[in-house]
């Protein structure tokens, strides 16, 4: 590579937001990174775009970005137009991690390395994982749940899109914690597949079919806020603890405001900003670990205010 072709990029941004990651040097010019994401119609996902798009302006890295619209058959499709492109290295948020297994090792077959984000996929050709432990995530909302309840009190749960890695860990996690408590029943779970209008009317269904419900989780905030209009219109408004996940800026708000109880913190704005990270750093010839995970929290109305 020629002098005029080299460009060392120090990507600043991360440094911002990351303290604890250091970038060096990254030879970032004529790379293209293609980004497939599940869905870019929640707000999360949308955050988690952001952060791809200003690490990745800050390195010079071209982009193509695609969108699923949480149907795995167009990521499946939408994955093998980008293996025509040939792009240096592919960035993968799926909507299943058994469907897009396909695409993985396709991917791999044609020399593209791939890194998954915010959701795994069930194979051993995907250089690493960014994302949280949504295992833990899912503990620390049953253990909120249990200490609000006092180890005493009937649960549903909204899922997410069912078969993703979110979907099955969140759960996972959950229903870890509150089966070891004899008092708290789990009288019902189903999916809403994320989204706030399904969040809604599933809730809606679930309180006449069991209206002595003391709490909801939420695999996601978008299910939890369509949740908590359904509360509305039954009149139980400060009777059933809600709780998140991902801590989108309306759900904090709404915890702020005490109309939700908790969500987990997901922070999509830095996985979007890690993944550029961990390509670059690929790219340049660094070894990555299996999985690179960001810490979580529980954001409470108490934690907000402090």
């Amino acid at each position: 590579m020629t002098m005029k072709k080299t460009v060392v990029v120090w990507l600043a941004v991360l440094m911002l937001f990351l303290g604890t990651f250091n970038v060096g040097q990254v030879y970032a010019k004529d790379l293209e990174v293609a980004v497939a994401f599940c869905t870019l119609n929640i707000p999360f996902f949308v955050e988690m775009e952001n952060g791809v798009r200003e690490a990745a302006k800050e390195a010079q890295v071209r982009l193509v970005v695609t969108n699923a619209e949480d149907s795995a058959a167009k990521q499946l499709s939408q994955v093998e137009d980008l293996i025509t492109r040939k792009p240096d290295l592919l960035l993968l948020a799926p909507v299943d991690s058994d469907v897009l297994v396909s695409a993985v090792e396709a991917a791999h077959k044609a020399n593209i390395p791939v890194i998954t984000i915010d959701r795994t996929v069930n194979s051993d050709k995907v250089l690493t994982f960014i994302g949280v432990d949504d295992v833990a995530g899912g503990r620390a909302a049953g253990e909120y749940v249990v200490e609000r309840l006092n180890g005493k009190g009937n649960v549903i749960m909204l899922e997410g899109v069912m078969g993703s890695s979110a979907q099955r860990d969140r759960a996972q996690g959950f229903e870890e914690i509150i089966s070891q408590y004899e008092g708290i029943k789990l009288l019902a779970k189903q999916t809403a597949n994320f989204n706030r209008v399904e969040g809604m009317n599933v809730t809606e269904n679930l309180l006449q079919a069991h209206p002595d419900v003391d709490a909801i989780f939420a695999q996601n905030d978008e299910m939890a806020l369509g949740a908590l209009r359904a509360i509305e219109a039954a009149q139980k408004q400060g009777k059933i603890i809600v709780v998140g996940f991902d801590a989108d800026p309306e759900a904090k708000d709404a915890v702020r405001l005490g109309e939700m109880d908790a969500t987990v913190e997901g922070s999509p704005y830095k996985l979007g900003i890690m993944g550029i990270e961990a390509a670059l750093k690929y790219l340049n010839g660094e070894t990555l670990p299996e999985q690179i995970l960001l810490p979580l929290e529980l954001v409470t109305q108490e934690s907000l205010t402090k």
